[in-house]
Formats: C-alpha cells, sequence, structure tokens
C-alpha cells in the first residue's frame, strides 16, 4: 500500500463519520444536540407552604432600636468569635475555681510572656546559621541587614565621583530614611 492510498481512506473516513453520526437520532441526544423540553403533563403543582403566625412576637416600640441591627462592636464580636460567643466576663464557678486550684492555675506567673519572649530570642541567637555570624548579618529581632537607596541622590553622588575621578565607592550611599 502506498502513503497516499492510506492518506485518502483516513481522510474518507474522516469525512464520512459526521455522516453517520448525524444520522442516528441517539447520537444527537447523547451529545447534547437536541433540545429536550420538560412534559407539562407531568407537573404537579403543590399547595404554598403556610407558616403559623407566631404569638410571641410583640409589634415594636416607636423609637426604641431595631433587634436585628446591631452596633459595629457587636458585629466585630460576632465576625470574630462567632455566633455563639460570650460577650462578657462570666466569672468561674465553684467548680472551675476548684479545677484552676487542682491544675494549678491560680499561682501562674504573670510575667510569662516577657520569660517565654526572652527565651525564644536565645534560642533564635543560637540556632542562627554560622554564615549569618560570620558576616554580621542580623536576625529578625535587630535591624535590617539592608537599606533602600534614593536613586536620584545615588545618581547625583554617581555623577560626582566619575567628574572629579574619584572611585564610586567613596562617599555614603544615600538612603530613602536619611
Amino acid at each position: 500500500m502506498t502513503k497516499t492510498y492510506i492518506q485518502n481512506t483516513i481522510l474518507s473516513l474522516l469525512c464520512a463519520l459526521p455522516l453517520m453520526a448525524a444520522g442516528c437520532s441517539g447520537a444527537k441526544e447523547q451529545l447534547g444536540l437536541t433540545k429536550k423540553s420538560p412534559d407539562e403533563f407531568a407537573v404537579t403543582k403543590h399547595a404554598p407552604l403556610a407558616m403559623p403566625p407566631d404569638y410571641g412576637l410583640r409589634p415594636p416600640m416607636p423609637g426604641a432600636a431595631r433587634p436585628q441591627e446591631q452596633g459595629t462592636t457587636d458585629q466585630a464580636r460576632q465576625a470574630v468569635f462567632g455566633d455563639n460567643a460570650q460577650t462578657q466576663y462570666e466569672a468561674p464557678t465553684g467548680g472551675e475555681n476548684a479545677l484552676l486550684q487542682q491544675a494549678g492555675g491560680n499561682s501562674a506567673d504573670p510575667n510569662i510572656r516577657q520569660r517565654v519572649d526572652s527565651e525564644t530570642s536565645e534560642v533564635e541567637e543560637r540556632n542562627r546559621p554560622v554564615a549569618k555570624k560570620l558576616l554580621g548579618i542580623v536576625g529578625a529581632g535587630g535591624e535590617p541587614p539592608a537599606t533602600v537607596v534614593d536613586a536620584k541622590a545615588e545618581a547625583e553622588r554617581l555623577r560626582k565621583n566619575t567628574e572629579e575621578g574619584k572611585p564610586v565607592t567613596e562617599g555614603e550611599t544615600p538612603s530613602v530614611d536619611d
């Protein structure tokens, strides 16, 4: 078989395939080419739902605040803590107090936050990579290792150094903070 014969056969099959698919009504439905409308006789109507009246509701008082409108602090509290958040501090009950005493909650260190922070900074210093220690790169607790250069002032400094024949490293690099 020659190459052109194979190409012609494939081309004729590709042309005949849509014609064969168009002849089948099931193929059109499977491909979603036909419109399928609902059967109007199969549709049934239901009675509307009726809610019994709520006898607990009272008409609003003139000038009173609307209960569905919350203040901004209440909205923020609800957004952060959820719907069932306690809005006020409630003193612990007798059982809660007993549990706190047995767990040692009443003898908690009031300066625990400062103590944890100091211990964490010591651990961070010990765990700092050797390269940062040798190169003097400051960590997260100190000053940043670089400053933002003021482009216009730096260009002026470089232009003056070039005119005077000085090296470009001479002089202080201006920063945006200055």
